[in-house]
């Protein structure tokens, strides 16, 4: 028995000729949005300029791609980006009151992290060891 398999799943669907749905309902709104404007306010120039930045953002979030992303993830993971901190400060305190020591950190399988110091020595005999083990290999 054979199935068929479907393909090109990460494509969207056409539904409204060449737009999709998400496409159709930006579009839709910018075009409402714009009419409104030019209902309400009576000069000509002064709604152009008013509805024309709501139009853009609805032309962005309808057809822009910026690496194979919508332009609403972009708008979102921007939102993000600036209303968190961005500042990483590491500061080595002491729990009050205890006077101990602060707690050392484990690393994956529940041991004590280990962070060896490299001396010129060690150094030395280190890039020694490398460079027989090069020449022998040769």
């Amino acid at each position: 028995m054979q199935f068929q398999v479907p393909q090109f799943i990460d494509i969207e669907d056409k539904i409204f000729g060449p737009l999709t749905f998400k496409q159709f309902i930006y579009v839709l709104g910018a075009g409402g949005s714009a009419f409104i404007v030019y209902k309400l306010i009576p000069n000509f120039y002064l709604a152009l300029l008013v509805a024309s930045p709501i139009v853009i953002l609805a032309l962005l979030l309808a057809f822009y791609k910026f690496n194979d992303r919508s332009f609403i993830l972009m708008l979102e993971s921007m939102f993000k980006y600036y209303s968190s901190s961005r500042i990483f400060l590491w500061k080595k305190t002491l729990r009050p009151g205890s006077g101990q020591a602060p707690k050392i950190e484990e690393n994956v399988i529940g041991l004590p992290a280990f962070n060896p110091r490299m001396t010129a020595g060690k150094l030395k005999d280190i890039a020694w060891t490398l460079d027989v083990h090069e020449t022998i290999k040769k």
